[in-house]
């Protein structure tokens, strides 16, 4: 199994980051809350990952860290919760908010991520709550907001920016319509493709 890569990033098309490791090129998916923060095009990162064998596919999916991970291992493990699933649901919060929705049982707040409906997010609050119990209690308590790197100068042109993010979105559950409409709701002049996913996902909770 593939459980760590350390590589440079050739490219960046969110959800989805190409890494570089010894002459092999690996495409890994990453939740957002995660891709904001690797380095630059042509920089190393190093990425945690889970390897998904399906009948259809070999995917990578990838994290900043273990803990990450770990979140991600327990939430495919919930009765209707498949990888795709389960990278929205950690592209919409941060691992440490998704864990405070759990405890205090927010149920309005799971359901506002893309594929959760309610039944889903009461059985999320369930099952999970009894998996952190097994888990070690300050896991999650050294998350920090996510931070995004400051926006690069050769920018792509907004209208570019704002297509790549409404694609990202769709990857990511959301239907095109309700993608366009928050991303061209909390667009911003010269905001880069990253900064408009960041600020549509926290306007949709």
């Amino acid at each position: 199994m593939i459980g760590r890569l350390r590589g440079v990033i050739l490219e960046k098309q969110p959800p989805l980051v190409l890494l570089e490791t010894n002459g092999v090129g690996y495409e890994v998916h990453m939740p957002m809350t995660c891709f904001y923060e690797l380095p630059e095009l042509g920089q190393e990162a190093i990425v945690f990952t889970q390897f998904i064998v399906r009948e259809d596919a070999q995917l990578l999916y990838g994290f900043n860290d273990k803990q990450e991970r770990a979140l991600f291992r327990e939430l495919i493990k919930v009765n209707g919760v498949g990888p795709k699933l389960a990278l929205a649901i950690l592209s919409g919060m941060s691992a440490q908010q998704f864990v405070s929705a759990v405890e205090r049982e927010e149920v309005a707040t799971l359901i506002k991520l893309p594929g959760v409906g309610k039944k889903t997010a009461e059985r999320l609050i369930v099952e999970m709550k009894d998996r952190f119990k097994g888990m070690n209690g300050d896991l999650f308590n050294n998350s920090t907001d996510i931070t995004l790197p400051a926006v690069s100068s050769q920018a792509k042109q907004e209208a570019d920016a704002e297509a790549e993010a409404v694609s990202a979105l769709v990857a990511l559950g959301y239907k095109p319509q309700e993608a366009s409409r928050l991303v061209s709701k909390n667009a911003k002049p010269g905001a880069d493709c990253e900064t408009l996913i960041r600020d549509a996902l926290r306007a949709a909770l």
